[in-house]
């Protein structure tokens, strides 16, 4: 199929590049493959089950209350720390 696009100059560029790097085929040949593959990651990712995170209790945290300075430093340094 034929067909006019307008292409950005940055992505012109980078199409360019990659000719530059296979150093076989030509501008639409290169097209055509950088497009399959963005198409096919793209249906890939569409397919691939979402990633979740399961919350599990982990209880209570034993030892002192790095919040409340005051019950640390008496943890630490005893009831006459002051």
């Amino acid at each position: 199929m034929r067909t006019t696009v307008t292409i950005d100059d940055d992505v012109a560029a980078e199409l360019q590049a990659e000719m530059r790097r296979q150093r076989s085929g030509n501008f639409s040949q290169i097209l055509n493959d950088v497009l399959r593959r963005g198409l096919l990651v793209r249906r890939e990712l569409a397919s691939s089950k979402p990633f979740r995170v399961r919350a599990r209790r982990m209880g209570q945290m034993q030892g002192p209350n790095y919040d409340k300075v005051g019950e640390l430093v008496e943890h630490l340094e005893g009831t006459e720390h002051k």
